[in-house]
């Protein structure tokens, strides 16, 4: 079993920056070779890909509204993944989730159905 837990979320103006962090729990063993993400939902929308990172960490994909001001990154000493988030907009409110990928290998396409542990979400909140 996998436990993640988001924190870092709140309240922030535009242009401002945020880093969010994901820890994971249980099956520690296997989270370092797979295929980690971020994700976002809003009200009444389906929940969005935001970005991937490989078990390495070498290998990142980003949708293209966060590409250039958001970063994915992850510390598998510490069980960790974090997304830097930077000029953040007022489109980027949303509760943002952490998943890990079934496969251990990402996809070009950011695809939820290919997540199968996911956090509780952490709200995210931009103002103009």
């Amino acid at each position: 079993q996998v436990r993640l837990m988001e924190t870092g979320g709140g309240s922030v103006q535009t242009g401002d920056s945020l880093r969010l962090s994901c820890v994971v729990s249980g099956d520690t063993y296997t989270y370092a070779s797979n295929c980690m993400g971020w994700f976002r939902q809003t009200p009444g929308q389906e929940r969005e890909g935001v970005a991937t990172i490989s078990g390495s960490g070498g290998t990142t994909t980003y949708a293209d509204s966060v590409k250039g001001r958001f970063t994915i990154s992850r510390d598998n000493a510490k069980n960790m993944i974090y997304l830097q988030m930077n000029s953040v907009k007022p489109e980027d409110t949303a509760t943002y989730y952490c998943a890990r990928r079934i496969y251990v290998n990402c996809a070009p396409q950011i695809q939820e159905a290919d997540f199968n542990y996911w956090g509780q979400g952490t709200q995210v909140t931009v103002s103009s």
